[in-house]
C-alpha cells in the first residue's frame, strides 16, 4: 500500500528546530539517494501515524516535492511512542528494493486442539521485490500445524515477482507441549531410587 505524504521543505536544521517543528505538529524527514541532493522535509505527524497504521513501506511525497520513496528508517522517542524523524530513500517503483513485511498467521493450529501451545517465533521476514509491489504482509496457513509441528519461512505465500530473502528453514511458529505438562511427565518417571547393594556383602561380611 502507497501512502500519499503532504512535505514541505524545511530551511532550519539542527535542534532548535526539529523542537520547534514537533510543536507544531510536524516530523522532520530527509528524503536522498539516486545521486541528487538531500532534502530535508517537514512531515503532519497525522500523516505518519496513519503511514503506521498500515504498515506502509512506499509513500508518495506530495506539496513542495514529488517523488516515490520508501520509508528506510524511523527514529522514535525513548518510551517507543512518538516518531522523532524519518529516513526515506527515493526509489523508482520498478526497480528492485529489500524491505522488511510483516507475517500474519491465518487459521487456528491443530496443535492446539490437542492440548498444544502455539508459540510464534518470527514476526517478519526479509524479501526483495520492485518497490510499486511491496506487500503489506505476508501470509502463512496454519491450520494444519499438529503438536510437535512447526511452520518455516518458506511455508509463506508469496506474491509473483517477491523473493524470501530471510532463510526459508527459519521458524515462523510452532506447537509445543505446555511446560507443566511436560515437567508432570518428567515427576512421574522418577521411580523409587534403586536399591544399593554392597560389593563383597553376605557371610564373608559377617564373618569379619
Amino acid at each position: 500500500m502507497t501512502d500519499v505524504i503532504q512535505a514541505t521543505k524545511r530551511d532550519s536544521t539542527g535542534t532548535a528546530a526539529t523542537i520547534r517543528l514537533r510543536r507544531n505538529g510536524l516530523v522532520p524527514a530527509v528524503l536522498y539517494g539516486h545521486g541528487e541532493a538531500n532534502e530535508h522535509l517537514a512531515i503532519p505527524a497525522t500523516q505518519v501515524k496513519s503511514l503506521l497504521r498500515h504498515h506502509s513501506k512506499m509513500i508518495k511525497l506530495t506539496g513542495d516535492v514529488d517523488e516515490n520513496a520508501l520509508v528506510s528508517e524511523m527514529q522514535w522517542d525513548a518510551l517507543g511512542i512518538e516518531v522523532l524523524h524519518l529516513d526515506l530513500i527515493r526509489v523508482n517503483l520498478k526497480e528492485k528494493v529489500e524491505v522488511t513485511v510483516a507475517i500474519e498467521t491465518h487459521g487456528e493450529a491443530a496443535g492446539t486442539r490437542e492440548g498444544g501451545i502455539l508459540i510464534e517465533n518470527l514476526h517478519e521476514v526479509d524479501i526483495r521485490c520492485s518497490a510499486g509491489a511491496i506487500p503489506e504482509n505476508l501470509v502463512v496457513d496454519i491450520n494444519d500445524l499438529h503438536l510437535g509441528q512447526n511452520v518455516t519461512a518458506s511455508d509463506l505465500q508469496l506474491p509473483e515477482g517477491v523473493e524470501l530473502i530471510t532463510p526459508g528453514d527459519t521458524v515462523i511458529a510452532h506447537v509445543e507441549t505446555p511446560r507443566e505438562e511436560v515437567a508432570e511427565e518428567t515427576e512421574d518417571g522418577l521411580g523409587a531410587e534403586p536399591e544399593v547393594i554392597s560389593k563383597g556383602g553376605g557371610e564373608e561380611d559377617d564373618e569379619a
